[in-house]
């Protein structure tokens, strides 16, 4: 059920850029081939759709993860199972939560480059938890509760202004109320490893994000010196600037 509904929503979301199955497109010489996309807590990878689709058309073989959201260690396992199926040269992308996933994930020698999208971006020892502790406080991280099994979802009543404000109301409403939820042991994770420190990094800034402040977004792409890209788009932009996110990670996959 939920995939039928979020794969609905994001392809009304996408519009124009839903795109045909891949016909054979030519690739920049010595490119990366191979683009992973990891999701972020409360949607599932289906939110990597639009992107997903202007990638494969340009002929790149895309594969989106479906992170249990369960640990961090686990998220951390299918990341790794996907990279293990990926013949060459991986492009590896998170977004929001995702960015701690790939953080921890992107030492796989096969990942030629990281690319983070309104993503959190932590060093070693870093959790999510104590990221969430430092800089400005935003009207998303502030609706971010736990249920009584220890499962944290965002207040659906604030979800639609502080996840989506630039998607149509229903869809915004309609993923409020399907959120998957992300389990308080990966909020408070830490990771152990830092793949950008030792791999080409590039980073979307989104600049109307209400979860992730874009001045933490900024501290976050220079620690890391990555390659900044900045789109005026809420924490959805990889949905509303499909586009510029697909341009991003095709330059990520031309790095040598």
């Amino acid at each position: 059920m939920r995939n039928l509904l979020l794969s609905a929503a994001t392809i009304l979301m996408a519009g124009a850029t839903v795109a045909a199955p891949a016909q054979s497109a030519q690739l920049p010489k010595g490119a990366a081939h191979n683009i992973v996309l990891v999701h972020g807590a409360f949607v599932d990878q289906t939110s990597w759709k639009p992107v997903a689709d202007i990638l494969t058309k340009k002929g790149y073989n895309v594969t989106l993860v479906e992170n249990p959201l369960t640990s961090l260690a686990a998220d951390v396992d299918a990341t790794k199972q996907a990279l293990a199926k990926q013949n060459g040269k991986t492009v590896l992308v998170g977004h929001s939560w995702g960015g701690v996933v790939i953080t921890q994930a992107g030492d796989d020698p096969k990942v030629s480059a990281l690319v983070y999208v309104s993503a959190f971006a932590p060093d070693v020892g870093q959790s999510l938890a104590s990221l969430a502790k430092s800089g400005p406080a935003t009207e998303g991280a502030a609706a971010i509760h736990p249920d009584d099994k220890g499962n944290l979802y965002i207040d659906p009543k604030v979800f639609p202004s502080a996840v989506a404000a630039d998607l149509p109301p229903e869809i915004a409403e309609s993923l409020a109320n399907h959120q998957l939820p992300l389990n308080h042991t990966a909020f408070e994770a830490p990771v152990d490893t830092a793949a950008w420190h030792d791999k080409p990094t590039f980073y979307v800034i989104s600049t109307k994000d209400k979860v992730i402040a874009p001045e933490v977004q900024k501290i976050f792409a220079n620690n890391m010196k990555a390659h900044t890209t900045e789109v005026a788009g809420s924490h959805a932009s990889l949905v509303v600037h499909a586009k510029e996110v697909a341009a991003v990670i095709e330059k990520a996959a031309l790095v040598k």
